[in-house]
């Protein structure tokens, strides 16, 4: 491996690893604050990973996870910052709900149909502040946060029971949709659980995301514009499509990361159906660099943290809040962006310390036709 890659994968490696490294003493610390012992949860949460059932519990989220996580990726690409996705992924959610309780086709076509669904409901609204990008100039954190709050609002109403809401003891539903439209899982036992079919999707994904930024001329478009739009568009890329693009996309990424859940286990909305998927996204993200590899590894660390930490409810002789993993996760947030600025920092001073040597090393050694001139 050349001495330049070499550096690059060191950089891309340091953000990440100083991060967790940070994130599990600050969260040591809080532990001895409280009077608790700094590392017996850690190993408690370990154990976990041992458990067939935490397992598939940890593939599972993970998957929801990772397709949340690429959404706002998408976004950070082209440099914009949908902090939307937790409403995208809800309303595109129950109108999937809903078109499969009330639409029953042949599974063939009905679970194409659904996942068309929520791809089309979740591109529906981040386009909403794609367009009040793009012609009025409105920011997308602003907008997004506010349709966040529409969702939520547009959700309550299309669940009262005058609508398409159904009744199902003290919660209210979008009713049980079509067994045409439920998505098998992989089945490892009564005692293990079942990985949800909509797994293969999330890689899937994946790979269509590495491929389209890193080898296609959209992808070049897309990173060029996030990177610089008056260079991009020096270069004759239509920056403002590309900001709606760029919006439409990882709206319609975020309407399928409720689905796993949805089309293998739920097969119905409610109000109970989990909020701030996409905020967790944001986290994901940042601490994978926007990377599909890196995405993976952090939405499975996640799914960790969050399946693994009701253990610590019932630890024996001294119980722990199992709170403490959602304090880590806070944590990771902050640690990542103050990591990747001290190395991004730390890698702009080695790069200008190799070209002051270089630029030393020619004026000690000049070539025989500086030396004649």
């Amino acid at each position: 491996m050349k001495k330049f890659d070499k550096e690059r994968v060191l950089l891309a490696v340091a953000g990440p690893v100083i991060a967790l490294v940070a994130a599990i003493l600050l969260t040591s610390v809080v532990l001895i604050a409280s009077g608790k012992n700094p590392f017996e949860p850690y190993g408690l949460m370990l154990e976990q990973v041992g458990f067939s059932d935490v397992q598939v519990l940890i593939i599972n989220q993970a998957s929801m996870y990772y397709l949340a996580a690429l959404a706002v990726a998408v976004g950070f690409r082209m440099n914009l910052f949908n902090i939307g996705v937790d409403g995208q992924y809800r309303l595109a959610a129950m109108m999937t709900a809903v078109v499969g309780a009330h639409v029953a086709l042949p599974g063939a076509l009905q679970i194409p149909l659904l996942l068309l669904v929520g791809a089309l409901t979740g591109a529906f609204w981040s386009g909403i502040a794609g367009l009040l990008k793009v012609t009025r100039g409105v920011s997308e954190v602003v907008a997004t946060i506010m349709l966040n709050a529409i969702a939520t609002s547009v959700i309550g109403y299309l669940t009262l029971s005058e609508n398409f809401g159904v009744q199902v003891g003290n919660n209210m539903t979008t009713g049980v949709m079509k067994e045409s439209g439920w998505v098998p899982g992989i089945d490892l036992g009564p005692e293990v659980g079942e990985i949800y079919g909509l797994v293969f999707l999330a890689v899937l994904m994946g790979v269509a995301y590495w491929v389209v930024l890193n080898r296609t001329r959209f992808g070049f478009d897309l990173r060029a514009t996030g990177a610089s739009e008056t260079a991009a568009a020096a270069s004759g890329v239509d920056a403002r499509k590309m900001v709606l693009m760029a919006m439409l996309i990882s709206g319609a990424v975020a309407g399928l990361s409720g689905l796993p859940l949805l089309l293998g286990d739920a097969h119905t909305y409610s109000l109970s159906f989990p909020a701030g998927l996409g905020f967790t996204g944001i986290t994901i993200a940042l601490l994978g660099r926007n990377n599909p590899v890196g995405i993976a590894f952090a939405a499975l660390l996640i799914a960790f943290l969050d399946k693994a930490s009701p253990a610590l409810d019932y630890a024996v002789p001294v119980a722990y809040e199992k709170e403490i993993a959602t304090i880590m996760q806070g944590l990771i947030v902050f640690a990542v962006v103050i990591s990747y600025e001290a190395v991004r920092q730390w890698g702009l001073r080695r790069q200008q310390r190799q070209v002051g040597a270089e630029l030393a090393g020619a004026r000690n050694n000049p070539t025989k036709k500086e030396v004649a001139a």
